[in-house]
C-alpha cells in the first residue's frame, strides 16, 4: 500500500494530459456496469460463429515468411475465434508450389470463415480466357469459404511490374457474381472506396464489402518506396488519396438509411484501425453488421514468436470488454 501511494505522488505530474488529447468520440460512464465477467458474446457473421470481432486482414504470400505467418494468425483465429482473409493467392492459380504457405484450413477448423484472396487484374484476365473454373478450384483445395477480390489501381499503376485494370471492376465483379457458387468479398487495399464506389457495390450480393481505407498500410506509398526512380517519384501526389474508414462508415451508414434494398449486408472496417478502441467506435457506429480488420498491427506480432501474437489479441479483447462496459458513442 505504501510503495503504491508512493508511486502515485511520483507520477503525478508525469501522467497528466493536455486536454487537447481527450479522445472526444465517446461517453465515458463509470456508473453504468461493473467490470465484465464473460467473455465477448459470439455472434454470427459471414455465416459463421465468431467470438472475436477482429479480421485477419490479407497480407503478404508466396514469400518464405509467408508460411510461418500464415501459421500464426491461423493459430490465433483458431484460439480467439477470427476470421481471416489470406495475401494474394495469385501463384497459386497456375500450380501448387506455394499452396503450404496458404493452407490454414487444418490450422483454423472448419468453423472460422477463411477467404481466399486474388486482385481484380487476375479476375479481369479469368473472365477474359474464360477460367474462372480456376478460382473455384482455388476455393476447394483452400477449403475456404469464399473469394476476397482486392481492387487497386493506385497500387498497379504505380508498380513497374503491375498489370493495367482494362475494364470497369464493377463489370468484372458482376461477371463474378453471375458464375460464382462461392461466396464473394471486395476490398481496397489503401485507399478506400469513394461514395459512388460503395452505392454501386452495396446494390451486389456480396457478402461483404471490406473497406482497406487510407490510414493504415499505404500499398501505392509502398510501390514509391520500391522504386526510387525519378519518374515514379512524380507520382508521389497519388499516394495521398483516399477515404479514412470514419468517412467511408458515414458514406455507407446514409446508403443504408437512403436504400432499404441493398444487397450486400455487413461490413470488415478497415485501414488505419490501430487498437481496439478505434475498431469499437467503429463497429458500434455501423448500421450494418460489421467487424474490424488489421493487418500491419497483427503482422508486426505474427512474424515473430506466436506467444507475442497471443498476448497482443488478448490485449484487444481485454479492451473490447472495459469499451463495452463503459463506453457509449456521443
Amino acid at each position: 500500500m505504501t510503495d503504491r501511494k508512493k508511486d502515485h505522488i511520483e507520477l503525478a505530474f508525469r501522467s497528466q494530459i493536455e486536454k487537447s488529447l481527450v479522445d472526444d468520440r465517446f461517453y465515458y460512464e463509470p456508473f453504468i456496469n461493473t467490470y465484465p465477467q464473460k467473455e465477448l458474446e459470439p455472434f454470427t457473421f459471414l455465416g459463421k460463429e465468431i467470438r472475436t470481432p477482429i479480421w485477419v486482414s490479407s497480407m503478404t504470400g508466396g514469400t518464405k515468411l509467408a508460411g510461418k505467418i500464415n501459421a500464426n494468425l491461423a493459430k490465433a483465429c483458431a484460439e480467439f475465434g477470427m476470421g481471416m482473409g489470406l495475401g494474394s493467392c495469385r501463384l497459386l492459380l497456375e500450380n501448387d508450389a506455394y499452396l503450404a504457405d496458404f493452407d490454414v484450413r487444418h490450422i483454423m477448423g472448419s468453423e472460422l470463415p477463411l477467404y481466399a484472396n486474388l486482385g481484380i487484374c487476375q479476375l479481369e484476365e479469368l473472365i477474359r480466357k474464360n477460367e474462372l473454373s480456376k478460382i473455384s478450384n482455388l476455393v476447394a483445395k483452400l477449403k475456404a469459404d469464399g473469394i476476397i477480390i482486392h481492387v487497386n489501381p493506385m497500387q498497379e499503376w504505380l508498380q513497374p511490374e503491375g498489370d493495367l485494370i482494362l475494364r470497369s471492376p464493377i463489370d468484372s465483379i458482376k461477371d463474378l457474381l453471375k458464375y460464382a457458387d462461392y461466396p464473394v468479398i471486395v476490398k481496397e487495399v489503401g485507399q478506400g472506396f469513394g461514395p459512388d464506389s460503395l452505392n454501386q457495390l452495396m446494390q451486389l450480393p456480396l457478402q461483404a464489402i471490406e473497406f482497406g481505407a487510407f490510414g493504415g498500410t499505404n500499398f501505392a506509398k509502398i510501390e514509391m518506396m520500391r522504386n526510387p526512380d525519378n519518374q515514379i517519384q512524380l507520382y508521389d501526389p497519388l499516394t495521398k488519396i483516399g477515404h479514412t474508414a470514419n468517412q467511408m462508415l458515414e458514406w455507407t451508414n446514409a446508403i443504408v438509411e437512403s436504400n432499404k434494398d441493398i444487397k450486400c449486408k455487413e461490413l470488415i472496417i478497415s485501414g488505419g484501425i490501430h487498437s481496439f478502441i478505434d475498431g469499437y467506435f467503429l463497429t458500434e457506429k455501423s448500421k450494418l453488421p460489421a467487424i474490424y480488420g488489421q493487418a500491419s498491427e497483427l503482422l508486426k506480432y505474427a512474424k515473430d514468436s506466436y506467444s507475442d501474437l497471443q498476448s497482443y489479441i488478448q490485449s484487444q479483447i481485454e479492451g473490447l470488454k472495459i469499451a463495452k462496459a463503459f463506453l457509449r458513442l456521443k
